[in-house]
């Protein structure tokens, strides 16, 4: 069979690609790590590599793909299936639809942790809460044991919630995480132990899993020796995508599954992993090699094709001061007399002046607004950008903000579809009950109570009497319940019910109805994607998609706009033209984040990671001072500021510096002699001049 498909990529590549693979026969080999820098074509490689593997002989169903999204493992499999194609033809379809184990971590737990419960004592029937639930939950528990009355101030749902997190990924005691990343909680280390299991516990009655419990769960089911190896055993090759943001739970698990390696594929680059906030550690991917030693083999792509040579050569030197790394020096055959700049602007106003300026003037040169990005360590730095594009009428997109489950009416209309497919689902309850004229939290408590108590929780809903203040619409809930737990309407059908029931809420609750009704109408559209409510529900808990509630500063009806985004929003992206804002020491780094040396290597490649989204022009703004709001009123509100330490002398060379605004000395004026009687240029000039 000819591989004239693998004539398309370089030898780093195709190296990559072809590794433990011959022609027609397709058995796991040594593991693999492949380094691959910004820009490099990782995606298209590890699609190539799972194409190839089909290719030659390796069975679909036994190949275990696991990317960061769901939008990922949707275009991977896009991309092997035209690969493929050009070999295989028609017959190619048959193979790559087989290819039905491509998703994220907690997408790929959920659906083993179903097909195993079982034999792990778990309900197959569970729910999974999102993180605004499980704080809701954690909130509940924390007020039953008396947290919520403390003489000073117990940490809030959201923390506990972060801190609970970010022990089980880092798989760390709570003594460790307060210690490194929420020293302020420190005193309430024994509270948060009981508040945690307390979590637990109400979870497990609930039957709901949250995120975390995904991880744990798949991580301690394959912890036993005899389920490691049937679960392991299912998959040849188990293929890992972006493998720099996995954290030490998944890492684990991986280590489970192919103990020894064999058919192992990690993709990823220690340059570009910024995630530690949640949990991730560079040392998974920094540590492979060390893990599998020595039969691992490492190839490294190292040929970028998105920026220009100039500036790979100052993104290379920026990284290459790193304490630790993989050696890889990023090179490209586009040639570019242009070096980037380092601007230095007197405050963050002229700052959002020069941004403006130059966004224009690239767009007069025919670089659309859509080409072009802001970037910026923290979302708040873009503010008085934002103000000035609203002055000059520019229309951007902002990236951060809320995703479209989490408007509230959407989330009710889910705690409604949660409820029925687990009714002992307190929070989902709670929340639908709430909804109700005349049911308060007692009432509410009381219902869930009576419901939890009983074999068959519905039929105990539908024949209690309704709470004494409850209107009208208790006997209308009750029967939407009914039938949607009973499956009459059928699925998904059944979400069109669940609307009709909840549009009059709607309208009670919100003023803007209208307006949010139509995202309901979205959400039956997108429902009617799924084969059934379970899959729906795992789907948009696990990684909900966006809707313009994700962007701040909507475009109205402009068709291009410019782009606005934090740096760790703007991974994966690239633009022709990226300007960074505030490149100095307090900003990148954060003055938040220089606690310890690793905290000050994780800001170095964030600003790597803002410097290799740029194809042609690259802008670091400096400015020299801050105004700040809460200095005394006497005296100067200002703080001064310097480059970025990550940017020293010695790297100065690779840029070119500037200074905005460029002072021009005013050019002389003739003024008119005694005898000119009408000045008419300055009539002239004053025609134009806006009152």
């Amino acid at each position: 069979m000819s591989a004239a498909y693998l004539d398309k990529l370089n030898p780093e590549q195709r190296r990559a690609v072809e590794h433990g693979v011959a022609p027609g026969r397709c058995v796991p080999g040594a593991p693999l790590l492949v380094i691959a820098g910004a820009g490099s074509g990782k995606t298209n490689t590890l699609a190539h590599r799972v194409a190839h593997l089909i290719v030659n002989g390796a069975d679909p169903r036994r190949i275990l793909l696991m990317t960061f999204s769901r939008r990922a493992a949707t275009e991977m499999a896009r991309r092997v299936a035209r690969i493929a194609g050009e070999i295989m033809g028609h017959n190619a379809s048959i193979m790559t639809e087989a290819l039905t184990w491509a998703g994220t971590f907690h997408g790929i737990g959920a659906r083993l942790l179903r097909e195993h419960a079982a034999q792990i004592g778990l309900d197959p029937a569970f729910t999974i809460h999102d993180r605004d639930d499980s704080a809701d939950l954690m909130n509940l528990v924390r007020h039953e044991l008396g947290l919520s009355k403390t003489e000073s101030r117990f940490p809030t749902k959201g923390t506990c919630l972060a801190i609970y997190s970010r022990s089980v990924n880092a798989e760390l005691p709570i003594e460790v995480v307060l210690g490194a990343a929420f020293p302020w909680c420190s005193a309430w280390a024994v509270q948060l132990q009981a508040l945690f299991a307390g979590y637990v516990e109400a979870k497990q009655r609930q039957n709901v899993l949250d995120y975390d419990d995904l991880l744990l769960y798949w991580a301690q089911t394959v912890a036993d020796a005899s389920l490691a190896a049937e679960i392991g055993g299912r998959f040849d090759h188990v293929l890992v995508d972006e493998y720099q943001d996995t954290n030490r739970l998944q890492a684990s698990i991986l280590l489970a599954l192919k103990p020894d390696g064999r058919g192992l594929t990690v993709v990823g680059d220690d340059a570009q992993s910024i995630y530690s906030f949640r949990a991730a550690t560079v040392r998974n991917i920094l540590d492979f090699p060390g893990h599998f030693s020595p039969a691992a083999e490492i190839v490294t792509l190292d040929r970028n094709y998105r920026s220009t040579q100039p500036i790979l050569a100052a993104a290379n030197g920026v990284i290459g001061l790193a304490a630790e790394r993989f050696t890889k020096h990023l090179w490209t055959d586009r040639v570019a007399s242009e070096r980037p700049q380092i601007v230095a602007v007197r405050d963050e106003a002229d700052q959002a002046r020069y941004v403006v300026e130059r966004v224009l003037e690239a767009r007069e040169c025919g670089t659309a607004l859509k080409q072009q990005a802001v970037l910026f360590r923290t979302s708040h730095h873009s503010g008085p950008l934002e103000v000035e594009l609203v002055r000059r009428n520019i229309p951007f997109v902002k990236f951060g903000g809320l995703k479209f489950l989490d408007a509230s009416h959407v989330k009710d209309m889910l705690a409604l579809l949660r409820f029925v497919e687990n009714p002992r689902d307190r929070v989902a309850g709670f929340r639908l009950l709430l909804l109700m004229p005349g049911v308060g939290p007692t009432s509410a408590r009381r219902v869930l109570d009576h419901m939890a108590q009983a074999a068959d929780p519905i039929g105990a809903l539908t024949a209690m009497p309704a709470p004494p203040r409850a209107s009208d619409a208790w006997a209308a809930f009750v029967a939407t319940i009914d039938q949607l737990h009973a499956g009459r309407a059928g699925w998904p059908a059944e979400l069109e019910c669940a609307r009709l029931w909840y549009e009059p809420h709607l309208d009670r609750i919100h003023e803007d109805g209208g307006t949010r009704r139509a995202d309901l109408v979205q959400l039956e559209q997108i429902a009617s994607g799924y084969r059934s409510r379970e899959r729906f529900l795992t789907e948009m808990t696990l990684d909900p998609p966006d809707a313009t509630s994700d962007q701040a500063g909507v475009p109205l009806r402009d068709e291009d706009y410019l782009i606005l985004s934090t740096i760790h929003s703007a991974k994966g992206q690239e633009w022709k033209a990226v300007f960074v804002l505030n490149t100095v020491d307090g900003c990148i780094p954060s003055d938040l984040a220089t606690g310890t040396p690793a905290e000050i290597e994780e800001e170095r490649r964030l600003l790597y990671v803002a410097m290799t989204r740029a194809k042609d022009d690259l802008h670091l703004v400096t400015p020299q001072q801050f105004f700040v709001h809460n200095q005394p009123a006497r005296g100067d509100r200002h703080v001064y500021a310097s480059r970025t330490r990550f940017i020293p002398n010695t790297l100065l060379p690779l840029f070119e510096r500037t200074t905005w605004p460029i002072v021009v000395p005013e050019a002389a004026t003739v003024r008119p002699s005694q005898s000119v009687r009408v000045d008419i240029a300055a009539r002239m000039r004053e025609m134009w001049r806006q009152v």
